[in-house]
This record gives C-alpha cells, structure tokens and sequence, in this order.
C-alpha cells in the first residue's frame, strides 16, 4: 500500500469524499470543506491509501500584533486500521513545514488529558519548549 501526504487546496473537495471511518469527527460537508479551504490561514493535510483518506490534520494561522505568529494544529485524525504506523507524525511535519513556510515561529496544539495516544504524539516530537501546559477551555454556543 502506497500512503501519500498531501496538502489540500479550494478545488480539492472530490478528495475527501472517500474517506475512512472515524478520520473526522464528522460527516464531512463539501460546502463546509471549501469555505474552510478558501480561507488563505487555514491548512488541511491529509494522509491518502489507494484513495481513500486514512489521515487528516487541520490547522490554522494565528497572527498576533504582540506576539509571533503561531499555526493552532486543530484537528489531528487518523483511522483506527491506520493508527500507529507514523501517519499523525508524518502529517504534523508537513503541517509544521507548512507553517514555516507562512512564517509562523510557533505551533500548537491540545487534546484532552486522558488521550493518550494523542500525549504520546506530541511528546514524541523533538521541537517542544516544555512540559504540556495546564488549559482550561470555555465553549459559548453562538
């Protein structure tokens, strides 16, 4: 099986209409994936076998007129006969070259405290400044 990491684009939408289970969190939308595509600071990698996406990583620039800019790693997906073979890794390092070449100077990212797998991702990564820091969110419906 041949995997390929590939950067989506705005008229990439036929993409991601074959998709594996449990890769996003949701059915995927087409109008919902071109308005997120269209915008300049929103990124999506995905990860392709035979096909079919297996893998997805989404993110998203953050420019700050205080600080440096900073790609936000929103969504990190890969399907569950997929998982543990490298593909979240290789898709965070084109997403973080991705990031570089918009000149972001950081990245990050969160998940949950008992995702496991996912801690074990993001530690694995050499690039850390540090410990994982303690977040609390808020969610407002709007």
């Amino acid at each position: 099986m041949a995997l390929e990491i590939r950067r989506l684009f705005p008229d990439d939408n036929a993409v991601v209409m074959r998709v594996a289970d449990e890769v996003f969190d949701e059915p995927v939308r087409p109008d919902r994936l071109s308005a997120y595509l269209a915008e300049p600071c929103h990124f999506m990698v995905v990860a392709l076998a035979d096909g079919i996406v297996v893998g997805q990583c989404a993110a998203v620039i953050h420019r700050h007129p205080d600080k440096v800019s900073e790609l936000y790693i929103d969504e990190v997906g890969v399907a569950p006969a997929f998982q543990s073979q490298g593909i979240a890794t290789r898709m965070l390092g084109a997403m973080f070259a991705l990031g570089r070449e918009h000149g972001c100077e950081e990245a990050w990212v969160g998940t949950e405290p008992d995702n496991v797998a996912a801690r074990a991702l993001y530690e694995s990564r050499k690039e850390p400044h540090g410990p994982a820091e303690d977040f609390v969110m808020y969610v407002y419906r709007l």
